[in-house]
């Protein structure tokens, strides 16, 4: 089943043409891996799946993403709610200068849906869910900023799932960290696939080989090739997704 979809999606920066009548089908509960030579647009197509970029002047998008059945660009969209059912985390750790605690339940707090006890509860069932609750449970009011640069993207993580999103965009998100914290964010988006669905963009193809199901191969703002990951690593379709994937260019 299809979780999130853009269709026929184009973004100009001004009069720049950044992404190209996009087409991408993101299934259920499943992890798609966004691959690509840097500045070919992955990101930009990310942070369009949760409006990130319309805080970013001169923008202008055409075409359709939907989030089950809703356009999440027709209309009057509330986008603090969009942004709890799509959570974003990026590139380099991006912790709140509070709290761990707090940096879980600052959009709980800012909804103002639950009582004191039931956010200690998601606070902790977050934490529990990145593997990172036994390391911090100890010192929870503790600055977030004292947890190694791996815990902190853990963190990042679980305050979006505290939200309980339908969706999870990873900009990148291990591209800062060592190879053993590397490998713990692989395994926690293995785990994760079953409540939540997951959209990475990566340039480390061989992490898309290690966890996506489906890939997605960009090149100068256009989606050139979209398959399941075994598929597409070993007969790609088109010529430059073969290119790519054997180091001939990016």
């Amino acid at each position: 089943m299809v979780k999130l979809q853009a269709q026929n999606l184009n973004l100009y920066f001004g009069k720049n043409h950044v992404l190209k009548d996009v087409n991408l089908d993101i299934q259920d509960k499943k992890i798609t891996a966004m691959i690509g030579p840097s500045g070919c647009g992955k990101s930009t197509l990310l942070r369009t799946f949760n409006r990130m970029n319309d805080l970013i002047p001169d923008v202008k998008i055409s075409g359709s993403v939907r989030l089950g059945e809703n356009d999440i660009y027709a209309g009057k969209m509330d986008l603090y709610k969009l942004r709890a059912k799509i959570g974003m985390v990026f590139q380099k750790p991006n912790p709140f200068p509070k709290s761990i605690f707090k940096n879980v339940s600052f959009g709980l707090d800012i909804a103002g849906k639950h009582q004191k006890c039931e956010i200690a509860d998601i606070v902790e069932e977050s934490l529990k869910a990145v593997w990172l609750w036994d390391e911090v449970k100890n010192r929870l009011h503790c600055s977030a900023m004292s947890l190694s640069g791996g815990q902190q993207q853990r963190l990042c993580i679980a305050r979006a799932l505290a939200n309980e999103p339908e969706v999870l965009l990873l900009d990148e998100p291990t591209s800062a960290l060592d190879p053993q914290s590397t490998a713990r964010i692989e395994e926690l988006c293995l785990a994760l696939k079953d409540r939540v669905s997951i959209l990475i963009v990566t340039h480390n193809i061989a992490q898309a080989g290690r966890i996506a199901d489906f890939t997605a191969f960009m090149y100068l703002g256009e989606m050139i090739e979209y398959a399941p990951t075994t598929k597409m690593f070993t007969v790609p379709q088109d010529k430059r997704t073969e290119a790519y994937l054997t180091g001939a260019f990016g």
